[in-house]
């Protein structure tokens, strides 16, 4: 088995990170980011991965990986046509739903789409627009058609979740380069390298587990065990980046007003709609350690 990127796909990756980061919907669509480029899922891990290392503040991922595959097979132009489609998590809570032309929900084995958001929601991230949406018409029950988008949905959150975790760790290295104390960059002192290279680690681990869960849903090999499995180290390993960033920043580390705010505060949502505790109860389940440990 090898699912490690191509120089195709870092290539492709590379080529989407300034439209990402600078938020430019209208050049991500003329890229043909939202047709249907035939891209496997493990092909557009890093694309992915590009989307949370830049906070996009829109519904990237939900548009171009969960809902436009789902609506193409459909045979609905709403995936492909610019449309900003965003998903709905738990209780309806929409990440985006504010700014989205429509809602993508898939709960129940259903997938529904609405046009209408409900009332905005506050979140810890104040850019990332949430409303509550509830409201929606029935797609498809077919769930050879939903199990996949709902995967895939669980996929985009871990290849984001990495992506964040970069980013606060480069902002973080960057920063105790240049911050001196005692005469040092405090970059040099062991405490702050054990710091940053712990973080690391847990990105290490994650992101092979987000490829692997990929090539999973691409073969249906245990897809929904291995996206589970992805989410909770991805989310694990942001979250622990994003404390390692607050710490050794200092000081500064808990100003608001400060860029790595919006990382760690998206770490922070993302990390919320994640339900790491129903997918670590479901991967107990799978391996039978309930049984095991009654």
């Amino acid at each position: 088995m090898r699912f490690a990127p191509t120089d195709e796909q870092l290539a492709f990756a590379d080529a989407v990170r300034a439209p990402l980061a600078a938020g430019d919907w209208d050049a991500l669509a003329a890229m043909d980011v939202f047709a249907d480029l035939g891209l496997t899922a493990t092909e557009f891990v890093g694309v992915l991965e590009a989307a949370g290392y830049a906070a996009i503040d829109e519904p990237f991922s939900a548009t171009a990986f969960v809902a436009g595959p789902l609506l193409a097979a459909l045979g609905d132009p709403r995936g492909t046509d610019g449309s900003r489609i965003a998903l709905a998590g738990p209780g309806g809570l929409t990440p985006f739903g504010a700014k989205a032309d429509w809602i993508l929900h898939l709960d129940a084995g259903v997938a529904r789409i609405g046009a209408a958001a409900g009332a905005p929601a506050s979140t810890v991230d104040p850019f990332l627009a949430a409303a509550v949406s509830t409201g929606a018409d029935v797609l498809t029950h077919d769930p050879a058609l939903v199990r996949p988008a709902r995967l895939r949905a669980g996929l985009a959150l871990a290849a984001e979740l990495v992506g964040l975790g970069r980013r606060m760790l480069d902002l973080t290295v960057a920063y105790v380069k240049q911050r001196h104390q005692f005469g040092a960059p405090v970059g040099s002192f062991q405490a702050v390298k054990h710091h940053l290279a712990d973080a690391l680690l847990g990105l290490e681990f994650a992101a092979p587990e987000v490829l692997a869960a990929a090539w999973a849903l691409e073969h249906d090999e245990d897809a929904e065990r291995a996206v589970d499995a992805a989410v909770v180290l991805a989310a694990e390993a942001a979250h622990e980046a994003g404390r390692a960033a607050i710490q050794c920043h200092g000081a500064i580390g808990y100003t608001v007003e400060y860029e790595l705010h919006r990382y760690v505060k998206r770490a922070w949502a993302l990390e919320s709609l994640a339900e790491t505790g129903a997918r670590l109860d479901r991967i107990a389940a799978s391996l039978a350690l309930s049984e095991a440990t009654s």
